[in-house]
């Protein structure tokens, strides 16, 4: 049986945080959520594009319960300032689901703020930081969730603990490749100490669209001033990817579904392209506990936030 967007418990009373949700399967995560009865902050980097975000879902959905908050995963002052600020609405500090869906994808080499290689700072650390600064709200939230998007194309990249930053060499497939990598071992290794906590919640997932039509295929050619490679990733989206409501389906699954396992993979059906949720298949090394707990210290010191509480 195929899984939708209207298989989706009901959400209310619920809060979600949901990163990089002014377009693509961020924003039909955050708006399914939020017809679900959700509360739902979009966390952007652009204001103006997040404030847009929220007013066209309050065009879409009569009542919706959103709001956008600044958050650029670029700049670990904007996480902690995020984090910091956090408010679930009405006085409520509890946190029932955190999508870390942003990311960039094959950029030209470049740094954050704090001089972290661009794809492996947005698209791990960035999310190590805010999750490990949000855990105590998880951890005190019956039923909830992180769920942290990942790619099939983390095939393309293993990690270089000894080369993180991708100072020796840059090629911008294998470091996306690593930062999504990164993604899978992150949550593998949450999942793990978590479970040697005993802890019911949260529950640690990650998800993964296939191949979808969203503005990532074209803003790495874009900004490599590449107008050929961008026109063709364009003419690729529309003769062979599936809608980014489509692609959003694996992420508002392991969000949402009941009996999802923690560490779990969640892609299309179909060769991982495309089609309703299913079990997908990850790279071994993924699982690796060695390699997990390697990166996990490194990303700790790299953004200086620790997980409280959690064993090591």
């Amino acid at each position: 049986m195929s899984w939708t967007a209207q298989d989706i418990p009901d959400q209310t009373g619920r809060t979600a945080v949901v990163t990089g949700a002014n377009s693509g399967i961020g924003y039909v995560t955050a708006r399914e959520l939020a017809r679900r009865g959700a509360r739902v902050l979009l966390a952007c980097r652009s204001e103006r594009r997040g404030k847009e975000a929220v007013e066209r879902l309050h065009r879409e959905i009569a009542g919706a319960r959103v709001g956008y908050r600044h958050l650029d995963l670029a700049d670990l002052s904007s996480v902690r300032a995020f984090a910091k600020g956090y408010d679930g609405g009405g006085g409520c500090d509890t946190l029932d689901l955190l999508i870390n869906n942003a990311g960039v994808m094959a950029l030209p080499r470049g740094a954050t703020a704090d001089g972290f290689e661009t794809q492996f700072g947005v698209n791990h650390l960035g999310h190590f930081a805010l999750t490990g600064l949000l855990l105590p709200r998880l951890l005190a939230t019956p039923g909830s969730r992180v769920i942290s998007v990942s790619s099939i194309m983390h095939t393309l990249g293993d990690i270089d603990l000894g080369d993180l930053n991708s100072e020796r060499s840059y090629r911008r497939w294998i470091a996306y490749g690593r930062s999504k990598t990164a993604n899978l071992l992150f949550v593998h290794e949450l999942s793990r100490r978590l479970a040697a906590l005993g802890a019911a919640h949260p529950l640690a997932a990650s998800a993964h669209p296939g191949y979808a039509a969203t503005n990532l295929q074209t803003t790495g050619p874009r900004l490599s001033g590449r107008p050929l490679a961008a026109r063709a990733m364009s003419l690729g989206n529309h003769l062979f990817a599936q809608s980014p409501d489509s692609g959003a389906l694996p992420t508002l699954y392991a969000a949402t579904a009941p009996g999802v396992a923690p560490d779990s993979f969640t892609g299309p059906r179909v060769l991982n392209w495309r089609g309703s949720p299913s079990p997908s298949w990850r790279a071994s090394r993924t699982l690796d506990d060695r390699t997990g707990e390697l990166l996990w210290a490194a990303s700790e010191q790299l953004t200086g936030v620790t997980y409280e509480g959690l064993p090591r």
